[in-house]
């Protein structure tokens, strides 16, 4: 299924409204992926993460796992120069993905069912309980 520019902007409008920051303050200096803690088991860095918003690939995000591993511990929220909040940005993508769920209940994916590390799973018990 193609996507346009204008779902993308709806996508993107959605998660800025959610999260409160505004994706387009990054300036991409990659601080915010030399200090996270999951990125070894990211399929894509958290700052790349903001640029596929930036440049209206907001349905390609939606499918990333990077999303649901973020730990929200917001190391990446004090390292930035710009104060972009990612923490609140991956918790608007996930709220969005939740709320376009036909279902009262979203089972974690797959890739949150594997082991890892305890940050992670404490992350993914709250990002999954109600």
């Amino acid at each position: 299924m193609r996507v346009t520019l204008k779902q993308n902007n709806e996508i993107l409008r959605k998660i800025e409204e959610i999260s409160g920051e505004n994706v387009f303050a990054c300036y991409q200096c990659g601080k915010c992926s030399a200090g996270c803690p999951m990125v070894a088991e990211m399929d894509l860095l958290p700052n790349q993460i903001i640029r596929f918003l930036q440049i209206g690939a907001g349905e390609a995000v939606l499918e990333k796992r990077t999303i649901w591993l973020c730990a929200s511990c917001f190391t990446c929220a004090a390292r930035c120069p710009k104060g972009v909040n990612l923490a609140k940005l991956m918790e608007g993508v996930r709220a969005t993905i939740l709320r376009q769920s036909n279902s009262d209940q979203v089972a974690p994916p797959e890739m949150v069912k594997k082991p890892l590390p305890q940050i992670a799973l404490i992350s993914a018990m709250r990002k999954f309980t109600c």
